[in-house]
């Protein structure tokens, strides 16, 4: 059963998320990191920018990704360049997630295998809507078919109102650690209904009520 760990203050949350995440990333063999999008994490991120970890053996992707140019605000890219991949943490390669295609199904498809070659990853950051979603998995869109690791998204369910890319629950579960970092009581709220045997339609249920891959879930109001 998961235990939901309670932080009193954001920066509080912020801390223990980021030594969550080197932990994972100081194991043995190649390390990578799967980050979340959105603004949550952000003082996670600029935590793990100045700890002095061996950065080049470290490759960062993005669970999601707003299929817009890497220079625009919406663009995760661009929030981890700024936040993460900087001080010591700018030794790490990224990947990113949009490419050169003509539609995200096809910058999917391509990113695909280089993410096969990854697994399992070292840790996967997420976060979670206050609709449920994780990554770019919305409620009301079909499971993603069980042997694709990435997906393009036509639209979002929430704004920006962009197409976008995610990785598909086969990848995000594809991980020795998996932290979900929430706030607010909206949030707690889902995660506690989910917990208790509800909500089994919301993406964020496809992470919460599995036994394969443990989960630690990260709140701060």
């Amino acid at each position: 059963m998961i235990e939901i760990e309670t932080y009193p203050d954001r920066e509080s949350l912020a801390d223990a998320a980021a030594e969550a995440l080197v932990d994972a990333m100081n194991a043995p063999g190649p390390a990578n990191l799967v980050a979340a999008g959105g603004s949550t994490p952000l003082a996670t991120y600029r935590r793990l920018s100045v700890l002095d970890l061996n950065w080049s053996r470290v490759t960062v992707t993005l669970g999601d990704e707003r299929w817009v140019d890497a220079s625009a605000p919406e663009s995760n890219e661009r929030m981890i360049r700024e936040s993460l991949l900087r001080e010591y943490a700018a030794a790490a390669r990224f990947l990113p997630l949009k490419g050169h295609g003509a539609n995200p199904d096809d910058d999917a498809a391509t990113v695909e295998p280089e993410l096969r070659r990854m697994v399992p990853f070292s840790a996967v950051l997420l976060g979670m809507g206050e609709d449920g979603h994780v990554a770019s998995l919305f409620p009301g869109n079909p499971s993603p078919a069980p042997d694709r690791w990435c997906i393009g998204v036509a639209m979002s369910g929430l704004a920006p109102f962009v197409p976008r890319i995610t990785l598909t629950p086969r990848a995000l579960l594809a991980t020795r650690s998996l932290v979900l970092q929430i706030t607010g009581p909206a949030k707690r709220a889902i995660v506690d209904q989910v917990l208790a045997g509800a909500g089994e339609d919301l993406p964020v249920a496809w992470i919460l009520r599995q036994a394969a891959t443990p989960v630690r879930v990260l709140w701060a109001p």
